[in-house]
């Protein structure tokens, strides 16, 4: 199956009736930011709870990716769980809390 073209030029005709090619304004798209979900040092659950709800809330996380981040958030005070584009940043955080976990975001530098 043959692909449609699509011009990015527009022909126009002068008074003599020659055609002239005038180039569409190209548009550059910015890359959109990204964002961190931070998981926050967590007293009350058990590590055990805080690595299976990390896996079922961000299931790209393998075992050890999720026991690494609880172990960083143990030992630091805070945990990088992923970073990634604002909605699914705002959804994981938000489902986290839902858990009883505490997390935040920010923008990622």
């Amino acid at each position: 199956m043959a692909m449609p073209v699509v011009a990015t030029e527009t022909p126009s005709r002068t008074p003599g009736g020659a055609a002239v090619l005038e180039k569409a304004p190209e548009r550059v798209r910015q890359p959109q930011r990204r964002y961190k979900v931070l998981l926050h040092n967590d007293p009350v659950n058990t590590m055990e709870y805080v690595v299976s709800t990390l896996r079922q809330v961000v299931p790209s996380l393998s075992e050890q990716d999720a026991i690494a981040v609880m172990l960083e958030a143990h030992n630091t005070g805070v945990g990088l769980v992923i970073v990634c584009d604002i909605e699914p940043a705002e959804f994981y955080c938000e489902s986290l809390k839902a858990k009883g976990l505490s997390s935040t975001i920010e923008p990622d530098e």
